[in-house]
């Protein structure tokens, strides 16, 4: 089978993954099974990814709406990727990133 992208997708067993295999090379780990790691089929680094997230909502944020999400997302994505820096690292980082200047204005109003 040839697929349209380039990646391996790791999820468990939930229904509605089902089609991602017309897409990609996917890989199930039977959670109901108690399999939770097969050879390198995992979800642990994703479940972790989103627990972070869902604590930084409900800890910092406590809402989110739903024009701004993947700002959010973007953050933690940030903030997870980084995870090994020193704070001195990620700021200077994210400074060497910089490239837009985001107004109040902007995105409050778009």
């Amino acid at each position: 089978m040839k697929y349209i992208k380039q990646a391996i997708v790791y999820t468990d067993e939930w229904r509605g993954y089902k089609s991602i295999k017309q897409l990609f090379k996917h890989e199930i780990v039977k959670h109901k099974e108690y399999e939770y790691v097969r050879d390198n089929v995992y979800t642990n680094t994703i479940e972790g990814f989103w627990s972070l997230l869902k604590r930084g909502v409900i800890g910092i944020y406590h809402f989110i709406s739903k024009p701004h999400l993947q700002k959010y997302v973007d953050e933690f994505v940030y903030r997870y990727n980084t995870r090994n820096f020193t704070e001195c690292e990620r700021f200077n980082l994210l400074l060497q990133n910089a490239e837009h200047r985001l107004t109040y204005k902007e995105l409050i109003y778009g």
